[in-house]
Parts: structure tokens; C-alpha cells; sequence
């Protein structure tokens, strides 16, 4: 599903995604060694790297990263929050137009971008830049809706206040897009469980770090901020909530079909 302001809706949301947004789990690594023996001198090309919260794994791990990012206040971010790294190399590029040579990493990887891309742009030029054997490994944070009360109301709030919210939604990857993906070849998959633990001040930063979430200044803001309030109050246990996830990894060989072109 395209976005006109894909590569920049994040612009002014960028300390709060640095601050607030959930990480990955570690152990996405020994599935990865597992399934397309991943090893720490392997290269990867994080597409839509953003603040480097996935590259940031794949570099503890030892690996050379290219973190591709169109943004170029989300691109600051992660060069700051990465700079103690001297394996990772900052590229100002998008899915669709990576930079990088062709036959040039061994891993292609995104995580939490990957429903902004142009999927059959970005597709095409996965497989331009993966060298022979290479795999693309999808990752993606899950937010859980209806597992627990305060789930839900978080749920309901942002059905409620979210700009853009329902688009946005239906754009998250699911199982026929990833079929589709690495169509026609077969895929590797798992399920992980994430979470992260707020009080009232790093559960508003969460929700502003939010693409739809209106900003302070829209006309929404504060009534949004007043029901995030007392859903909070209502759910708090020891002065915290927690926002569950499932993280999903994905890893394949990709092919292009050029019979269709």
C-alpha cells in the first residue's frame, strides 16, 4: 500500500523513536545461524535502517552493516546512536535505490520499515545487491491488540484518535505478502515474544513516536493525551504498563520473475 510521505512522516518523531520504540530480541541470531548460517563475518544491508535499532544486533554480533536510510533526521539518529561501531556505515538511500554495489552483502534485512517500501522496487533491488546464496531476512515487531485490558484500550485509542491509523494497519506485513515476497521460494519463519514496560511518561512517548499519532499542536492532541492518561491510571500495576509484542522473522532466498517485466 503506497505512502506519498513515507520517507519523511517520521521527520519530527525522532527522539521519541529512539527513546520509546521496542527492540529486537536476541534471539532472532541462532535462528538466523540456524536457518541461513549466519556467521559474524557475514555483510548486511539493514534497508530502511532508521534509528539502528536492528542494526545494533547484527553489529553486537560481530557483522559489517550498511544501514540504508531516505530519512535524513531518522539517518542522524541512528549514526549517533551507532557511533561507538566502526562496522556500520551510514548510506543515504531508500529500498528502491539502495547505492550499494550489485553482488555486494550476503544479507538483506529490514525490520520495522519494511511495509513503507515499494515491494516490487524494493524486491528487485534486494536481489540486485545479494550476493549468490544470499538471504532477505524480514523482522518485525508485532504489537499485540487484545491480549490483556490495557492492550485493548490502547487499541481502541488509537482507532479512535489515530490520523491515519486503519491504513497504516492494513499495510503491516502478513502471511500472503511474505508468500508473495519470496515467491517462489519457500520461507523460513518464527515467532518470538517481546515486550516493553512503561510509566505514564515513556507510554506517551511511545504513542507520539507514532506515525498516526496526532502531534502536539493538531486539535486531537490533548484529548488524545487526556484518554492515554486515564487509560494508564486504569491499568497501571507499580507505576508501569506493558506493551506486548510478537516478534516475526522471516528468511529466504529471493528470485525475480523476469517474464513479468
Amino acid at each position: 500500500m503506497p505512502f506519498d510521505d513515507a520517507k519523511q512522516r517520521f521527520s519530527s518523531r525522532v527522539s521519541d523513536y529512539v527513546r520509546y520504540r521496542p527492540g529486537y530480541p536476541s534471539e532472532i541470531l541462532p535462528l538466523l545461524e540456524k536457518w541461513c548460517s549466519l556467521r559474524p563475518e557475514h555483510t548486511i544491508a539493514d534497508i530502511g535502517s532508521g534509528t539502528g535499532l536492528l542494526s545494533r544486533l547484527f553489529l553486537e554480533y560481530g557483522n559489517r552493516v550498511f544501514g540504508v536510510e531516505p530519512n535524513a533526521e531518522m539517518r542522524a539518529a541512528g549514526e549517533e546512536f551507532l557511533r561507538s561501531f566502526p562496522k556500520f556505515t551510514s548510506i543515504a538511500g531508500s529500498a528502491e535505490a539502495t547505492t550499494l554495489p550489485t553482488d555486494s552483502v550476503d544479507f538483506v534485512a529490514a525490520g520495522q520499515a519494511f511495509h513503507w517500501f515499494q515491494l516490487p522496487a524494493a524486491r528487485e533491488e534486494f536481489h540486485r545487491i545479494l550476493r549468490a546464496q544470499g538471504r532477505a531476512v524480514i523482522i518485525w515487531n508485532e504489537r499485540l491488540l487484545d491480549e490483556t485490558p490495557f492492550l485493548r484500550a490502547y487499541e481502541s485509542l488509537l482507532l479512535r484518535f489515530g490520523t491515519d491509523y486503519s491504513k497504516v494497519s492494513e499495510s503491516y506485513p502478513r502471511a500472503e505478502q511474505m508468500l508473495e515476497f519470496f515467491h517462489p521460494n519457500e520461507f523460513t519463519s518464527h515467532a518470538l515474544p517481546n515486550f516493553q514496560e512503561f510509566d505514564f511518561a515513556g507510554l506517551s512517548g511511545r504513542l507520539r513516536s507514532s506515525s498516526y499519532a496526532p502531534a502536539p499542536g493538531h486539535p486531537q492532541f490533548e484529548p488524545m493525551m487526556r484518554e492515554l492518561r486515564r487509560i494508564f491510571d486504569a491499568h497501571q500495576e507499580g507505576g508501569v504498563v506493558r506493551m506486548e509484542y510478537r516478534t516475526r522473522v522471516y528468511a529466504g532466498k529471493l528470485d525475480v520473475d523476469r517474464t513479468k517485466a
